[in-house]
């Protein structure tokens, strides 16, 4: 059990129950002394107690009233009564009251131990009721999120019945890129719902998440809600956030941040998925023309980052094109090809509209290779040169298209040809040569973390430390720590 409260005025009698308790074989994690009634209910107000034992007779406030005190809480402990033989009338008073055991004074170690047994037996088969009935809950809290349409009276009914468990305070929905997220103590954590990640995080602890310190930049973030009654409609405003979060790439966390786009930029941006465009960049991958292919691409992201095109109707066209591309070039997909495919149909489990164009390009262009494999010695001199400005300007405020423009070469090509002649993608390259500079600046010098951080490239020096992190498994300062011991 958790925790146990003795309330006895005779400081002794407490301190000897205290240390048969300990000896019982019952594992408690906390034991609570007070002297009377008075004190315990303060006690029993602030926190949850599993097991009291109560004197009957102490100042201030006795035992019986406090047991019946104990009825206005929403989940009263399991009470023991504990009195001497001249209390035994009272002692009957209070097990009609719902007191569960009675012990006489002296108490004997053999009588503590058989009746924490029991009452621990009681809570360990209470708790695991409850812990089956939240399971069951978080299954059908799922279903607001992933179910278009439910029943009518089905979402007041799953929050009658399972708000309790879960719903304590105000709270925010986030949704954000598909990861795994440990939860945390006033956080729920949905993850693969329609390939995101959804987290319901109470307000008290939501600043760090808001932050971007647990699940990063791109994020959508519903307004404050009070009840499970309102929590579609919260996981509706974070997921139009995200939407928007992701083509934009920078955290939504209001109506107020989404800016509004002209209608006649819209219809401009809409010609991009009509059938003739579509059946374009459809064509196109089954040619040589490489350029024109990844221009007729970049137009569409390009005007999503920018807004014109909203996300909805950029979900349509690349659910479109994977229908249709499967289909036209079925002999050039390998079966790992379809899986990445399949993967890429759920937009938002990636990041932002970068991440997702690199992925994207990437595919296109391996099934691309694989119509038409062509082995290009000027190709392979213009990686060594890629990857050698990488190595030289990783310090740099540094990404992929700075690269490609410097060596001439398309971006989509670029993004498949690197990842292929190194073997990680551009990211992950440029990441690995940061934090390998890193380690050598903390073993090497004196200079500070903040310092070190922009040496190797980081401006942000909260990113650069949980980079590190993720990739060490400790922090630049233990790093340091760790290796003045060596």
């Amino acid at each position: 059990m958790k925790s146990l409260l003795i309330v006895e005025d005779e400081k002794l009698i407490r301190q000897g129950i205290r240390t048969m308790v300990q000896r019982s074989g019952v594992p408690v994690e906390m034991i609570l002394e007070c002297p009377n009634g008075e004190v315990a209910w303060e006690i029993l107000k602030e926190q949850h107690i599993d097991v009291m034992f109560t004197d009957i007779r102490m100042p201030k406030m006795d035992g019986i009233e406090l047991v019946k005190k104990t009825r206005e809480l929403t989940d009263p402990p399991l009470i023991v009564a504990v009195s001497g033989y001249d209390d035994f009338s009272y002692a009957v008073e209070m097990l009609r009251s719902g007191v569960r055991e009675y012990i006489l004074k002296p108490v004997e170690r053999e009588r503590i131990a058989d009746v924490l047994g029991k009452l621990n037996s009681e809570i360990e088969g209470k708790n695991e009721i409850i812990e089956k009935d939240k399971d069951f809950g978080i299954k059908e809290i799922r279903q607001l999120f992933e179910r278009p349409t439910l029943p009518e009276g089905r979402e007041e009914e799953i929050a009658d019945r399972y708000g309790k468990f879960f719903i304590e305070d105000s709270y925010r929905v986030f949704v954000c890129p598909a990861e795994d997220i440990r939860e945390s103590e006033g956080a729920i954590v949905f993850n693969n719902v329609n390939g995101a990640c959804v987290a319901v995080v109470s307000e008290s602890i939501a600043a760090p998440f808001e932050a971007g310190e647990l699940f990063g930049q791109s994020v959508g973030i519903s307004d404050l809600h009070e009840s499970l009654k309102e929590l579609r409609t919260a996981y509706n405003e974070a997921l139009l956030r995200r939407k928007v979060a992701f083509t934009c790439k920078k955290t939504i966390r209001s109506a107020e941040d989404i800016k509004n786009v002209p209608e006649a930029l819209k219809e401009q941006a809409l010609k991009l998925t009509d059938e003739a465009s579509a059946l374009q960049r459809l064509q196109l991958v089954g040619t040589r023309r490489a350029d024109e292919l990844d221009e007729q691409w970049g137009k569409l992201f390009a005007e999503t980052e920018r807004g014109n095109l909203e996300y909805d109707r950029f979900n349509e066209a690349i659910q479109d094109f994977a229908d249709n591309v499967v289909k036209i070039y079925k002999n050039a997909i390998t079966r790992e090809a379809e899986e990445k495919l399949t993967a890429l149909r759920n937009i938002l489990s990636f990041g932002d509209l970068e991440e997702y164009r690199e992925s994207l390009m990437g595919w296109i262009m391996e099934l691309k290779e694989n119509i038409s494999i062509s082995d290009d010695s000027a190709g392979k001199k213009k990686l060594q040169a890629a990857v050698e400005y990488v190595e030289k300007n990783y310090m740099k405020d540094l990404n992929m298209a700075v690269v490609s423009n410097y060596i001439s070469m398309n971006y989509s090509m670029l993004s498949f040809l690197f990842k292929q002649y190194t073997g990680t993608n551009f990211v992950n390259y440029l990441k690995a040569i940061r934090i390998k500079e890193a380690k050598k600046l903390l073993t090497e010098t004196d200079m500070k973390i903040i310092e070190i951080s922009k040496a190797v490239g980081y401006d942000n020096e909260k990113h650069f430390m949980k980079t590190f992190k993720a990739e060490c498994g400790v922090s630049p300062g233990e790093f340091r720590k760790n290796m003045q011991r060596t």
